[in-house]
């Protein structure tokens, strides 16, 4: 299915048409909506034209008529074109013709509407079934579209390859599409594609100089082409999607699926299976009408066979970055240098090592780095002031006992690393504005994922001191809400409730735990109220206070993707990763310490064992089920301290946890005691 947009000269249409009264232009419109039905009358279903515009000044002070058509091919588009030119305006010349993306065709139609010319937009968008398909979204799924460029040459689709380090992978593709004969006489696709890339600049860049070759050689018979957007788990209609690649018969859908790292759990796992299994099923039933390329993070090993199982008679070919070495990495910087307009130098190609091969998206960052840096000091010397400003903010080692305790924690790598960066910039700001250069506020807000038990509360009460006592926060206090907190009961509570808590924290760091609960239930609708609500006073209160959202990853990932204006005030996402069992352990042991008991050896083999066991299970709560470890361990102690001869009990038996005091809790959910193995 193709849109394609016309344009004409109407030669018999002077100036003296933009003074039509009202009646004249009903009349007019009337006229053409006869022509139009009449024409249509004597049209193959599968095609349908209309006009959009038949007035104004066009070319050359001369009226210009713009229609729209929809047909099966750009062939059947051009012989419509020509006679339904003919049909309605007799005057006009000089058409031209031009491809269109089903949301110009949608500005079209609503124009013709509007101008009289049609009944009703929504007529002829169902008639193709497109009616489904809204302005960038259908059923629970986002998409763009674009048209492809059809007058790339072939050589410069090789520069391309080879450019974006690709050259390896889509060099040979691109001989094999243009080896013999064009496909004009024939069609269908004798492969589809998965494009490998973390850069997201870098696989739309290999998408269009593959679909670019592809259209060159005809074997794509439309220009239109449609990106769409998944996660593993992701909610979305099926008959819908259906109905979406149908109406992009003859062209190509770039399905980009954000599938995770290959470690994630089983239940990450299971949740991508059954997403993978419905994007293929749709694949598969539109295959020789529809060309599919997947695109995907790098090294997704997992997830690509995943695919592959759900594909098994479809041959495909994978694109990737190729890996460069020293020299090809300096060749690589030395042209991002000369499309920056910008001398490389020693220090730039040093960066690159001959004992390590470089993937684009790293080399980019490496040049990145380099080039504002070169832009402050050499290019526009008068900020040099201000980057010296920023190295002397990165290497102040932050104050306070908060950063001291925030390091000492148990686990938590990846977290740390991020509040460490995020500390870093924050100071920044503050001291760009304290010498007096205007920067544009920054946003503070924070969004912490992660299981119970993770420790989310306390980093975030650590974080709010932190903060203090490095001078970013005047007061560094916690607020922990939930949805209790921020949703009234009656209508027009729910503003005023969370106006109070922002009043509440500022100065400090606002907590709002399990956020996503925020739009659950059945009064959902006080939830949306509050949320608008803690958008507006996000961005009034962001001088002096944090907002920090918490709650599991994917309920969070759902919850921020709602609300466009609730993600971009958020500046940085901290993920905290479940605890081993051997941090577990560490964590047992200074819960003990802090209660004045010691774990033997045995009772320290056995807490490992149990909480490897525990992280396998539904319910475990981390941290949470340490401490009800050490509880329960305690109790037992006293149990059996109480049994025996008080002239045997001293100061160390007081102190020691032996193996037979741990015990394994019940876990949520759970009816009766698990042994894991030990005998009770």
């Amino acid at each position: 299915m193709v849109f394609f947009k016309v344009s004409a000269a109407l030669n018999g249409v002077e100036n003296e048409r933009i003074n039509e009264d009202a009646h004249q232009r009903h009349e007019r419109a009337w006229e053409i909506a006869d022509k139009i039905c009449e024409f249509d009358l004597k049209t193959p279903s599968d095609t349908y034209c209309f006009v959009a515009r038949n007035a104004g000044i066009g070319r050359g002070g001369r009226g210009e008529i713009v229609c729209g058509i929809i047909a099966a091919s750009a062939d059947d588009a051009e012989k419509a074109a020509d006679a339904f030119l003919k049909a309605v305006a007799e005057d006009a010349s000089e058409p031209k013709m031009s491809e269109i993306t089903l949301g110009h065709l949608r500005e079209l139609l609503g124009a013709a509407s509007r101008n009289g010319f049609i009944e009703s937009q929504d007529d002829a968008l169902e008639r193709f079934g497109l009616d489904s398909i809204g302005r960038g979204r259908f059923g629970g799924v986002e998409y763009d579209e674009s048209i492809i460029d059809g007058n790339i040459r072939k050589e410069e689709l090789y520069k391309i390859s080879e450019k974006l380090l690709c050259g390896e992978t889509l060099g040979p593709e691109l001989d094999r599409i243009y080896s013999g004969s064009d496909a004009s006489n024939t069609f269908g696709h004798p492969v589809h594609y998965f494009i490998e890339a973390d850069d997201r600049d870098v696989r739309d860049k290999l998408t269009s100089c593959l679909l670019g070759a592809l259209y060159d050689r005809k074997r794509l018979k439309s220009r239109r082409c449609s990106f769409v957007d998944f996660r593993p788990g992701q909610n979305f209609s099926r008959a819908l999607y259906d109905a979406f690649y149908k109406s992009c018969d003859g062209g190509a859908v770039v399905v980009r699926y954000h599938a995770g790292d290959d470690s994630e759990d089983e239940e990450y796992a299971d949740s991508e299976t059954e997403t993978v299994a419905s994007l293929c099923e749709t694949m598969l039933k539109y295959r020789n009408r529809v060309l599919t390329v997947f695109c995907l993070p790098r090294a997704r090993e997992k997830t690509k066979k995943t695919f592959f199982e759900d594909l098994p008679s479809v041959c495909t070919v994978t694109v990737k970055e190729d890996l460069a070495d020293k020299k090809r990495s300096e060749r690589y910087l030395r042209v991002l240098c000369m499309e920056h307009g910008i001398r490389s130098d020693k220090k730039l190609l040093d960066s690159v090592v001959s004992e390590k091969s470089y993937y684009p998206d790293e080399l980019k960052r490496i040049f990145d780095e380099w080039y504002n840096i070169k832009m402050k000091t050499v290019v526009f010397p008068q900020y040099r002031d201000i980057e010296v400003c920023r190295r002397e903010a990165v290497k102040k080692a932050p104050a306070g006992n908060a950063y001291e305790e925030l390091k000492g924690l148990i686990g938590l790598s990846e977290a740390k690393a991020l509040i460490d960066k995020a500390l870093k910039y924050y100071k920044l700001q503050k001291i760009f504005k304290d010498r007096g250069i205007a920067l544009d506020r920054p946003s503070m807000h924070m969004v912490f994922t992660g299981n119970p038990g993770t420790a989310k509360t306390t980093v975030a009460r650590l974080f709010a001191r932190i903060m203090k006592e490095n001078g970013v926060l005047s007061k560094g206090h916690l607020v922990e809400v939930g949805r209790g907190d921020l949703v009234g009961k009656f209508v027009g509570w729910t503003a005023p409730t969370v106006k109070e808590k922002f009043k509440a924290a500022m100065g400090g760091v606002l907590f709002i735990d399990e956020a996503y609960s925020l739009v659950e239930g059945r009064d959902g609708l006080f939830g949306d109220e509050a949320i608008n609500t803690i958008v507006q006073e996000m961005e009034n209160r962001r001088e002096d206070l944090v907002v920090i959202f918490a709650g599991y990853p994917r309920e969070m990932e759902n919850f921020i993707n709602r609300n466009p204006g609730l993600r971009s005030r958020i500046a940085f996402h901290v993920p905290f990763a479940d605890y081993s069992a051997g941090e577990l352990c560490e964590i047992a042991k200074i819960i003990g310490r802090s209660k004045g008991v010691e774990f033997t050896d045995e009772a320290a083999s056995k807490l490992s064992v149990i909480f490897e066991a525990a992280r396998q299970q539904t319910g475990f709560g981390n941290g949470r089920y340490a401490r009800n470890v050490v509880e329960l361990s305690k109790m037992n102690q006293a149990s059996r301290l109480a049994d025996t001869d008080p002239d045997l009990i001293n100061e160390k038996t007081l102190k020691l946890i032996e193996e037979a005091d741990v015990e394994v809790p019940l876990l949520r959910g759970q009816a009766e005691k698990c042994g894991i193995g030990f005998a009770v």
